[in-house]
């Protein structure tokens, strides 16, 4: 019997679990595979996640092996279009961290370790929650044998294709975008050090992020998908397209993607409560999506905590329908955000993009405008 259920050990599903677990509550994670991903994915981390992070021990050893990024510049043609300041001076943490997703995992999974050393349970799939008035039952598989969890209450942080969110009958809306991307890391061997670039090109958009250890990300807008990405291909968009060479040798990751969101109309079912990708997909464009669902699960922790801690064994319906609402109006937002930097990325004819990146580079001048392009950036 556990207080609390988390489905699912990513990102947000391991924080959720380390709040809770720091709390003294007993907590199950369960994940159904058998060991953590090893891709890099997600690579930023916003300022107001760093301080949720924090909250648990997490932020500084992220810090020290990202890297802080404090400036942005944006190109078109070769030349400097704006320059972007992302380090905001009343900020606890002011940059946006670079630090690839899977030590990120590694550094939540350590720290719900020495917080629960028997919480993380791998290879477990739950297959339904049944709830029979006063304790949720997860009924599952665990190598093939069937296996059950009792909780007083369960968070679903299983990603995007949620299989405690299909049981629930949760569908999200669901809404394609026009837009296809394919990204790869690459051996930096720009002059651009530290900042994090955008080329403002009339074929599409084309991103370059820092990494640790010497490595830079490039993502380049397409207008069809990509089935089949190569580390030469992708090398030969990006010299076609900015002229910057990379070296297709030195590549150690490249993925193809197209872009979708979801949202669902409810993120509490009862005793149940979805964070993170289960209750609303972002497109990766704009590195918000993992930062929402962390900052989920530090507004509906507390709540849950509470509640552990009454006879009532479950948080109050108004407060939760409150989280509820508060974190749909965040995804929202960010489903919105997302929305305008892709079509800002979309191809233009040179003369509408060029009247465009004059227009940017004026504004960016103003200080009312640079700062609503910072804040925008780094989710303040």
């Amino acid at each position: 019997m556990f207080d609390v259920v988390v489905v699912g050990a990513g990102p947000v599903g391991l924080y959720m679990a380390a709040l809770l677990l720091s709390e003294g509550h007993r907590v199950a994670v369960l994940e159904r595979h058998t060991s953590p991903a090893r891709q890099t994915r997600a690579i930023g981390i916003h300022p107001p996640a760093l301080a949720a992070l924090d909250s648990v021990g997490v932020a500084a050893p992220l810090v020290s092996s990202g890297v802080r990024i404090t400036r942005g510049a944006a190109y078109s043609g070769g030349r400097k279009v704006a320059d972007m300041d992302f380090a905001r001076p009343a900020s606890e943490y002011p940059f946006i961290l670079s630090v690839p997703q899977y030590l990120t995992i590694q550094a939540l999974e350590s720290r719900v370790a020495e917080l629960g050393p028997l919480a993380l349970h791998r290879g477990v799939h739950v297959e339904e929650v049944a709830d029979d008035g006063g304790t949720l039952r997860l009924r599952g598989r665990f190598r093939d044998a069937p296996v059950e969890f009792r909780s007083r209450f369960v968070v679903a942080a299983d990603g995007v294709h949620s299989a405690l969110r299909g049981g629930l009958g949760l569908e999200p809306r669901l809404r394609t975008y026009p837009d296809y991307y394919v990204m790869g890391d690459y051996r930096d061997e720009s002059r651009f050090g530290d900042i994090a670039v955008l080329f403002l090109e009339p074929g599409g958009i084309v991103e370059s992020f820092p990494l640790p250890g010497g490595i830079r990300r490039w993502v380049v807008r397409l207008g069809t998908s990509c089935p089949e990405p190569t580390p030469a291909k992708l090398a030969a968009l990006i010299r076609n397209r900015t002229a910057h060479a990379v070296d297709s040798s030195s590549n150690t990751m490249i993925s193809a993607f197209g872009v979708t969101s979801r949202l669902v109309s409810r993120m509490v079912h009862g005793r149940i409560a979805l964070i993170g990708d289960a209750a609303h997909e972002i497109s990766p464009i704009g590195g918000q999506g993992m930062n929402l669902g962390w900052l989920d699960a530090a507004a509906l922790a507390p709540l849950v905590s509470t509640a552990l801690r009454t006879s009532a064994n479950r948080p109050v319906p108004a407060e939760l329908a409150q989280f509820e609402r508060s974190r749909q109006r965040a995804a929202k937002k960010a489903i919105w955000q997302a929305s305008v930097n892709m079509a800002l990325g979309r191809p233009l004819h040179p003369k509408v993009l060029n009247a465009r990146n004059a227009m940017i580079g004026r504004a960016i001048t103003l200080p009312v405008f640079s700062e609503l392009v910072a804040k925008r950036f780094t989710m303040h």
